[in-house]
């Protein structure tokens, strides 16, 4: 039996021996991972306070220490384009062994963030009401081992995260069935086109609101957005203080503009938690987003827009919304004016897919580097989420080999420019004419044209060199042209587009009000 001196000495002993710390990386760094080519690449984790930290990859090794707060980062130089798996390490000075990961290749790398179109996988045998119409076929060729995708999972918190969970998975005929449709299409195209390794980050979220991915610092400075975060600190103190209380007596949770609104209730009964519900400001930000950045990205995707709250006024905002949100994105990752480009939201017979929100989101182009991808003639009537989306992945695909590969590409459809009154008719003049304006498949359709009285009728419309000519027999002073302005203008036939094949986006040349009837307002 040993002494208690023997045991004070062995005590002793052991609080004399450094307690063993464990260098981690942050979520987006895993095996098999893809790394932006020709830019900084920032790496970041946390280890123990004052650990000296060293990353090594391709011939560089970069060291840094950990900070009181336990968070380090440091940046690689500019990375030349392989395609060759490579082996990342990164050790800590208190860490017994090594961070190890496999794999990691060198290339292009894209956010893709948004909602549930934007999480709508290849196959619908996921579970999910989702899936290609032409699944099968897409599963069966998708041997493309350059191509990954990291897939964060659905999180929802009201303070901001370190850790997201995800990793990256290598593209193949096993695991594509769960990939984003628009990020693979995206990819598959890029990577045959470009020849290089291309990742996506795939971070999105189902019904979500915009504001849901913006920061709370970017929605406190903006005086007409910050009523949207005071909503969810009201509910979410009242939900603190009160969690069990009856819910009719609860503050209303924001409501998408087509749906009912109801008390918050969780799944007893109680009053939900504001921080799980992708409709109030911030929480997708916290969840998901903060995670992510500042790993270095080429650009970013964002195809999201049915689900906007705060009735007609959230609405009005909306354009406000993206564009904040855009510029919030890119201060925080550091890169400049990062290319964004956006799906502009097909048709359907839903309020939620109005034409006031497709001419908020096309807006977004008054900012540097942004671009839209016209959808119009790919909605289906009573379907939220279209499953043809291989056109949509083209053209996105097309925007970025355009404006930043370089590649001598019409990237998009014909956009109104201007119109002047000639007699009885409107001419319409474009930007992006690609070769010059078609009329598909027969007659132009879905025109429409008004006098002073702002009463609109179904028009005539015709080529006329680079320009339209639009009229009606009833309106002898043509004041105002629309073109594809319905909820589902899909099923007004429209059908102008350029030589490239590009559909036409919608418009109008008026800013008259346009009432849309049934919207729920907060």
């Amino acid at each position: 039996m040993k002494s208690h001196s023997t045991r004070f000495l062995a005590v002793l002993a052991i609080l004399a021996t450094p307690l063993c710390a464990e260098v981690k990386l942050a979520s987006p760094f895993t095996s098999h991972m893809v790394l932006q080519r020709e830019m900084k690449v920032p790496v970041w984790g946390t280890a123990a306070a004052g650990e000296r930290v060293t990353v090594e990859f391709a011939a560089q090794q970069k060291s840094t220490a950990a900070g009181a707060d336990g968070k380090w980062r440091v940046d690689l130089d500019a990375l030349a384009t392989s395609a060759d798996g490579r082996e990342f390490t990164v050790t800590g000075s208190q860490t017994a062994a090594p961070v190890k990961l496999d794999d990691v290749l060198v290339g292009e790398v894209w956010l893709g963030s948004g909602q549930s179109n934007m999480v709508f996988v290849v196959s619908k045998a996921r579970g999910r009401p989702y899936g290609l119409v032409n699944e099968a076929e897409e599963i069966a060729a998708a041997n493309y081992p350059k191509i990954r995708m990291f897939t964060a999972r659905d999180t929802k918190t009201y303070e901001p995260q370190a850790s997201v969970a995800g990793e990256w998975e290598v593209c193949s005929p096993e695991t594509v069935p769960g990939f984003s449709a628009v990020g693979y299409l995206f990819a598959r195209d890029l990577q045959k086109e470009l020849n290089v390794p291309v990742g996506i980050l795939l971070v999105a979220s189902g019904a979500s609101c915009a504001e849901a991915w913006m920061s709370r610092e970017a929605l406190t400075a903006d005086a007409s957005l910050k009523f949207m975060l005071d909503s969810l600190d009201a509910c979410e103190s009242y939900f603190r203080a009160a969690p069990e209380t009856r819910p009719a007596v609860a503050p209303l949770h924001p409501t998408p503009i087509n749906k009912p609104r109801t008390p918050p209730r969780g799944g007893r009964g109680e009053v939900s938690d504001p921080a799980r519900d992708q409709h109030f400001a911030s929480v997708l930000f916290n969840g998901m987003l903060n995670p992510v950045i500042p790993y270095a990205i080429r650009g970013a995707l964002w195809y999201q827009g049915e689900s906007i709250c705060w009735g007609t006024r959230g609405l009005d905002l909306y354009g406000h919304v993206l564009r904040a949100m855009i510029g919030d994105w890119r201060a925080r990752w550091g890169e400049g004016d990062f290319p964004l480009y956006l799906v502009q939201l097909p048709g359907q017979q839903n309020i939620s897919n109005n034409p006031l929100i497709r001419e908020q989101q096309a807006s977004v182009l008054s900012l540097p580097q942004t671009a839209m991808a016209v959808t119009i003639d790919l909605g289906e009537a009573k379907d939220v989420h279209p499953h043809n989306k291989e056109p949509l992945g083209e053209r996105l695909t097309r925007i970025a080999l355009a404006n930043v590969y370089g590649r001598p590409l019409e990237f998009s459809g014909p956009i109104f420019a201007s119109m002047q009154v000639e007699g009885a008719a409107a001419r319409i003049h474009f930007t992006h004419l690609g070769g010059g304006l078609v009329a598909k498949g027969g007659p132009l359709k879905g025109f429409q044209v008004a006098g002073a009285d702002q009463r609109f009728v179904d028009a005539d419309a015709r080529i006329d060199g680079d320009t339209l000519l639009v009229s009606a027999a009833t309106v002898s002073s043509p004041v105002a042209v629309r073109y594809a302005w319905d909820n589902f203008p899909e099923g007004l036939g429209c059908n102008l587009t350029n030589a490239a094949g590009l559909p036409a986006a919608p418009f109008r040349t008026d800013h008259w009000d346009y009432p849309i009837p049934g919207i729920v307002e907060d």
